[in-house]
């Protein structure tokens, strides 16, 4: 399941309530756009803003919903022992593998992680990707780090962050990497902007948030890059240009968690506090946008 394109859906939720009936109306829009995998409960999905349970009834409704479709879950938590509450729950509601990332209050060591990830490893069955994401966690994987990872029983991907951590090199850390890892590790990109030069350069999947709300963009642009059409992957991620500066300028989050409203397949304020949707003139970049680009 760790190739082409992983679309990363929102889960529209406020204070009060999940709004399962636009969770699953989102679900359906990627099974009918017959993407490669699901990830729920991404960052995109919010999983750091719901409780255990209600991550494993999501992840329950999602897998009853994918018609097949493999489905991915988070398991990251602030402690060792939830990360492997979680992991259990997800493997009971059907979950083809799991998603984690170093999640901490504390900055982590290296040895902490690898022990999280040794410890996780070793208390599952079903694959595991690592998941960077420097920007919430705070931990910097080096190469070594990864390769070592790698070497784990039941790791199977590794999520890296596109542009990271010199957006002149991370093109170079790719074919590094891909080079030395394990055959049976395959190697994906997030950060959607770089993801077409990312999977010419060698990635086998995108973990993509445009791909959790407009699928068959980003499938055409991800399966273009992986059959060996680069130049043609490359144009179709240009015209998402706008996009792209809004996911920058606003966070792909809010921006996606807005769009969604707009296209009637969330309500407004589909985010948990303090997060907020956009408004004003910024909805309407976001449509303008929308229109702009084709995306539906």
């Amino acid at each position: 399941m760790f190739t082409g394109m992983s679309a990363f859906p929102l889960t529209p939720l406020n204070e009060s309530k999940i709004d399962e009936h636009a969770y699953l109306k989102i679900i359906t829009r990627l099974v009918d756009a017959k993407v490669d995998s699901i990830c729920v409960q991404g960052s995109t999905g919010s999983y750091a803003y719901l409780t255990l349970k209600e991550r494993a009834h999501l992840l329950r409704l999602a897998v009853e919903e994918a018609n097949g479709i493999p489905v991915m879950t988070s398991i990251g938590a602030l402690r060792t022992r939830d990360v492997l509450i979680a992991a259990e729950n997800a493997q009971k509601m059907g979950a083809s593998a799991l998603l984690l990332a170093p999640v901490s209050y504390q900055k982590l060591t290296l040895d902490e992680v690898f022990s999280l990830y040794e410890t996780v490893a070793g208390e599952i069955s079903v694959p595991l990707c690592i998941y960077e994401s420097p920007g919430t966690t705070h931990f910097d994987f080096s190469p070594s780090l990864l390769l070592n990872l790698a070497r784990l029983p039941n790791v199977a991907s590794i999520k890296l962050l596109g542009g990271y951590p010199e957006s002149e090199n991370y093109l170079n850390r790719i074919t590094n990497l891909k080079n030395a890892l394990p055959t049976h590790v395959s190697l994906g990109i997030s950060g959607d902007v770089f993801a077409a030069p990312s999977l010419s350069a060698g990635c086998q999947i995108w973990y993509s948030v445009i791909g959790g709300l407009f699928p068959r963009v980003a499938m055409k642009i991800a399966h273009l890059a992986i059959t060996g059409k680069g130049d043609e992957a490359a144009q179709q991620s240009a015209k998402l240009a706008p996009l792209w500066a809004l996911f920058r300028q606003y966070g792909s989050l809010r921006v996606v968690a807005s769009a969604a409203a707009m296209l009637g397949l969330a309500e407004n304020g589909c985010l948990p506090l303090p997060l907020k949707t956009l408004h004003g003139d910024v909805c309407k970049e976001i449509s303008d946008v929308i229109e702009s680009v084709q995306l539906s």
